[in-house]
């Protein structure tokens, strides 16, 4: 039986979990009303090949992140050779650039008009003709090198957290250091691994801006065709009950894998178990400063270089306008998901009953819903919500009828605040538990409690971490592209809706300028990151 004092945190949590419900509970609605002749059409003309492409797409990035990842890992991790030092904290990089920056560059950088094969023509004729770009090995090539740190970075974990004994035994038993990987290290670090390539498969599933500008048809790219090619809001909610159903059998697939494994129990290692010497040592570096270079420099450069040729000159009002209502959605999102994410952080700390932990879970899962089937569905609910309620209560009133959550900033804001919950409640979580309970006792015996508690104890020492979690979630909804195309007011354009446009009409160098502001702003929270696990393992 909870206690009075916990039962007044059940209607906190119960409402953010509803959030989360509501867009599940639209689309499974949304399924009463189906159009035959738009899902004929659909069938007829592009089902079979979305469902070609989307299985294509996550056998071959699955496959590429896991190579990359693990290998990376556990060179940096376990080896050492010629910068793995500097190579170790720089691999997390690529982190900071949103998949269709990197999509567009790459198209700009290696199409057939492109600056590398015109180089090529020029000095050595027209006889070799490269690997066509627009293609589906280019996308897959794209999304892994995007998506490769989310392997890499829990990998690496796991591998330092093995500690030395492990390996040493292993080779005491006569196993080589190749054998003792697969024997020994590998499976060890699966539930690691597994959940990096669910994180991977999730983001691809969810990517709409790097299909997009390769103009690989996926289900994210048909919700959009659908909604603004058929006008047709209950297809594309239809279309994006299927892609939800396919993240959450990944989450489960994960989930399901990661139980049947424990994790080591070894003190971390911070230093190197086998120290590469001649072609081994200078293949490791190579290898890992190839990746690098793919993932981080060549596209850092080339925005460089298209910026100081074409970008400079579109400084202008417009463009001020939209770092403007950029910084504006960031900063409201970031405050609003930092709030709300700090009441079920403290729900959870104060009454940790069945139902406000489960509540609290239940919120937090609004990170694996992409942001085309947030937008859909949040867009369903209220146009339900405006021609039910708010045009009859408007005319009723003599107010003009109109539609006001529609298209609304309140419509984004709550698609913001729905999937980017987990990614604030983590650090206010951490922070919280960091918070021995005998500080806010002593408060209350001297007779400081509830509010004055808060701001005289809780709130200098979560500070750190709301900041942490405040920026976190800043640069995530700077990068988000999908809610954001489909669901801004008005006149609401930001840096991603600028890069959109301009990747539509195949104006890289003009899109350069947006996406070198995004890719800056995003190394803020890689170098947090970077810091924080150097301190973790000692290195």
């Amino acid at each position: 039986m909870a206690h009075p004092a916990q039962r007044r945190w059940y209607p906190i949590t119960f409402v953010v979990a509803a959030l989360v419900l509501l867009p599940l509970s639209v689309l499974l609605l949304s399924w009463g009303a189906v159009d035959r002749e738009i899902w004929a059409h659909l069938w007829d003309t592009q089902l079979p090949r979305l469902l070609g492409n989307t299985l294509v797409l996550l056998l071959g990035v699955s496959v590429g992140v896991t190579l990359l990842g693990v290998s990376l890992a556990w060179l940096t991790s376990l080896c050492e050779f010629p910068g793995r030092r500097w190579l170790d904290w720089a691999l997390m990089l690529p982190f900071a650039i949103p998949a269709y920056v990197l999509a567009f560059v790459f198209i700009g950088l290696l199409d057939f008009a492109g600056p590398l094969q015109s180089l090529w023509r020029e000095w050595f004729g027209t006889g070799f003709r490269f690997p066509r770009v627009r293609s589906t090995g280019g996308v897959i090539a794209v999304l892994v090198l995007v998506f490769y740190p989310y392997v890499y970075l829990l990998a690496r974990s796991a591998f330092l957290a093995q500690g030395k004994g492990l390996m040493e035994a292993a080779r005491v038993l006569g196993q080589s250091p190749w054998q003792a990987f697969w024997r020994v290290a590998l499976p060890m670090a699966r539930p690691a691994i597994g959940a990096g390539l669910a994180l991977a498969i999730m983001e691809t599933l969810a990517d709409f801006g790097a299909v997009a500008v390769f103009n690989f048809d996926t289900f994210t790219t048909a919700i959009y065709k659908t909604w603004y090619g058929f006008y047709s809001l209950a297809s594309a909610a239809q279309l994006a009950s299927l892609l939800l159903l396919a993240v959450l059998l990944v989450l489960y697939g994960e989930r399901r894998a990661r139980g049947v494994s424990r994790p080591a129990s070894e003190r971390p290692r911070g230093r190197a178990l086998y120290h590469l010497r001649g072609w081994r040592a200078a293949a490791a570096s190579a290898w890992c400063g190839l990746v690098f270079a793919c993932a981080f420099v060549i596209p850092l450069l080339q925005l460089l270089v298209w910026v100081w040729q074409r970008g400079r000159f579109d400084l202008d009002e417009r463009y001020l306008g939209l770092i403007l209502h950029t910084l504006y959605l960031g900063s409201l999102a970031a405050l609003v998901t930092v709030a709300v994410a700090l009441l079920l952080a403290f729900a959870r700390r104060l009454a940790p009953t069945r139902g406000v932990r489960s509540a609290v879970g239940l919120a937090n899962l609004g990170y694996a819903l992409p942001g085309s089937v947030l937008a859909v569905s949040i867009m369903l609910a209220f146009s339900f919500l405006d021609q039910r309620l708010v045009i009859p209560l408007s005319s009723w009133l003599g107010g003009a009828g109109k539609p006001l959550l529609l298209g609304s900033l309140t419509a984004l804001l709550l698609a913001y605040l729905v999937r980017f919950m987990a990614v604030a409640y983590g650090p206010l979580e951490s922070g919280l538990a960091r918070i021995r309970p005998s500080l806010p006792e002593a408060s209350r015996s001297l007779g400081v409690g509830g509010p004055r508690l808060f701001v005289a104890v809780y709130l200098p020492l979560l500070l750190p971490a709301a900041l942490s979690a405040a920026l976190l979630v800043f640069v995530d909804v700077l990068k988000e592209m999908p809610a954001t195309l489909l669901m801004r007011p008005f006149g609401w354009d930001t840096l991603a809706v600028r890069i959109f446009e301009m990747t539509s009409e195949g104006e890289w160098a003009r899109a350069a300028l947006p996406a070198l502001t995004l890719v800056l702003v995003g190394l803020l929270p890689v170098i947090g990151l970077i810091r924080r696990s150097a301190r973790q393992f000692g290195r």
